[in-house]
Parts: structure tokens; C-alpha cells; sequence
């Protein structure tokens, strides 16, 4: 009797590496998906890697240069009033980025046209943003037999080419406080990315973003990193401790998460030099955070007080804290 299938064996299997784009965050030939609250900075984040990338210069808190062509696709705006001066803005490269436009059609997830143009521009990144508007006309995103088939053919694109697909989304509004139950559509698209990113804001009242890696299936977690939007460009400012579900809770009155934001307030306080204690005061007071919290969050950090013309300051120097009580 003849069988359709033969049995592999992992031994014959020549193995091979992981290669990244910006490692732990955006592997090649693998899905990455990018999601978080309207408004938040997603697209003008990827803006951001877009544009180092076509001018070789290295993503935030690594040394890593690679020049490379970009496929984003950007259903929501302008590619004339809005893409391109963003793009300019970030003093990209616009020879190494381009998008696919179809004369008399749409481009969907499913669609031929995306591996023949990665493979025609020799692209080395693919963004669809948001992902929602490539499901196709009609299409549930919430339904697994609607999303399952596009999602495999685009992780075969991915693998096929080398190119990093990354997918933007929008996060949905349940409360749970609980990221990977935010996802947007089918668990189907959360599963096929190897990589899960989210962006939103440090507190609610802060204009400091956080992207924090939720999901890694092929490396340890990637720290989260802080950045801010600046006359629409992307200033990407540190590493910090907070956590993909610390950053999308709806609940902000645990004291964990307080303390995750105090630190991180000092830390960005601190990052070019000498403040007031004063100041870093009323910057955690307008964030919902109390001075003893701060107090007690700083005890833990290389951060020391000093007395200038009887007004205290904070700085950090890596040396011991000097334990002055009244500041």
C-alpha cells in the first residue's frame, strides 16, 4: 500500500540559526506583531526603525548596522501629506523604502503581489499597518478559518524570502488588564508571531511610550525601552524594568505597578544629570505616585542626595545612596 507521506528524522535536519533585524525584538523570516492603543506612537515607532534602516544606522541599544530595503503598507494615511514627511522628518533613505499600489485593487494579506515584491526589491522588512484593513473585504478577523490560511501563507513568504513581516494592530478595549487577551481578531494572529510587541504610554498622564516585548518564542525577552515623540520623530531614551501586561493594565492602583513607575520616573529624571528633589516631586505627584513611594523606590537605586544653597538634589552616579532622611 502506498502512503502520501514519509517520515522525517530530526538528525537529518541541518540545523540553523535565528538571524534578527533588531535582536530579541524584529527576527528575519519570521512574523512580528506590534499592537497597542490608538494613538500611541505604533506607527510612528516603525516610521522610526524604517528610516534607520534605510540609512544603515543602528536601532536603539545596539551596535548593529544593516542598510535595507522597506515594503510598509499604510492603510490609514496619506502616503503625500502624512508617510512620506514623517519619513523625512526621520531623514530616512526614501530610495530603500517604497509600497506596493495596485491600479485598480486593494492589497490583502493573501495577496500574490506581496512575496513578489519583497523578492523584486530584495526587502528585508514588510510592514502591514494595521492589519485589520488587509484581512479583505467582508473578512471576520475573529474568525480562525478567515485568518488561519492568511496568516500561513504570509509565514511562508516570510520564511521563503528571509524578510521580517511585521503586523501593526490596534488593541481591543477588554479590561481583564491582561495584554494577550487585548489581541485584536483571532488568537491565529497572535500565535503565528514568534515575536509580540506592545506601545503605550509610561503612566497615563505621561507623553513617555514604553515598548515592551510580551511574547518570544525564539530568545529571552527583549527589555522594555522607553522613547517619546518629538515633533513627530521618535527619541528613543532608555531600557527600563516594566512589563508588556504592567504597561496595558487597566488597573493602576497596584503597588507593584507604582513602583515600577516610580523607578522609571527617576530614571528618565536622572538620564542627563543633577535634578531637584522638588521637581521629580511634582513629576511623580501629577503621575498619581506619592512622595514615599518615590522615597522608598529610590532607596533601591544608585541614586544619592545633596545639598546646594539649601535646596536638595537628586543625582544618579552609580555610588551608594547617601541616606539623607528628610529628602
Amino acid at each position: 500500500m502506498a502512503y502520501d507521506y514519509e517520515l522525517k528524522y530530526f538528525n537529518d535536519i541541518e540545523r540553523k540559526t535565528i538571524d534578527w533585524l533588531w535582536y530579541p525584538y524584529i527576527p528575519y523570516g519570521k512574523i512580528t506583531l506590534v499592537q497597542g492603543d490608538p494613538g500611541e506612537g505604533k506607527t510612528t515607532m516603525l516610521i522610526s526603525i524604517i528610516s534607520l534602516l534605510s540609512k544603515g544606522e543602528p536601532f536603539s541599544f545596539t551596535d548593529k548596522k544593516t542598510t535595507a530595503v522597506s515594503i510598509y503598507q499604510n492603510a490609514e494615511d496619506d502616503v503625500a501629506d502624512t508617510i512620506k514627511p514623517k519619513l523625512e522628518m526621520h531623514r530616512a533613505n526614501c530610495n530603500n523604502v517604497c509600497y506596493i499600489e495596485k491600479k485598480n485593487d486593494k492589497i490583502f494579506m493573501d495577496d500574490d503581489s506581496i512575496e513578489n515584491a519583497i523578492v523584486k526589491s530584495g526587502a528585508k522588512l514588510f510592514v502591514l499597518d494595521p492589519i485589520q484593513s488587509f484581512i479583505g473585504d467582508n473578512m471576520d478577523m475573529n474568525r480562525a478559518n478567515v485568518i488561519r490560511p492568511r496568516m500561513n501563507k504570509l509565514k511562508e513568504i516570510a520564511q521563503k524570502t528571509g524578510c521580517a513581516v511585521v503586523f501593526v494592530g490596534h488593541m481591543n478595549k477588554n479590561s481583564s488588564g491582561k495584554s494577550n487577551y487585548r489581541n485584536l481578531g483571532s488568537i491565529d494572529i497572535s500565535a503565528a508571531a514568534r515575536s509580540f510587541l506592545v506601545v503605550g504610554r509610561l503612566s497615563k498622564s505621561s507623553e513617555i511610550k514604553v515598548l515592551a516585548q510580551l511574547k518570544n518564542n525564539l530568545a529571552p525577552k527583549g527589555k522594555s525601552i522607553t522613547f517619546k515623540i518629538e515633533n513627530s520623530t521618535v527619541r528613543w531614551i532608555s531600557e527600563c524594568s516594566m512589563t508588556a501586561d504592567d504597561l496595558l493594565s487597566c488597573s493602576l492602583s497596584g503597588g507593584g505597578y507604582k513602583r515600577t513607575i516610580a523607578e522609571n520616573l527617576i530614571h528618565l529624571s536622572l538620564e542627563d544629570g543633577m535634578k531637584t528633589a522638588k521637581s521629580i516631586f511634582d513629576k511623580a505627584q501629577e503621575q498619581g505616585i506619592s512622595i514615599r513611594t518615590l522615597k522608598t523606590v529610590k532607596s533601591t537605586m544608585p541614586v544619592r542626595s545633596l545639598k546646594k544653597n539649601g535646596i536638595w538634589y537628586w543625582e544618579m552616579n552609580g555610588q551608594e545612596v547617601d541616606n539623607h532622611a528628610e529628602q
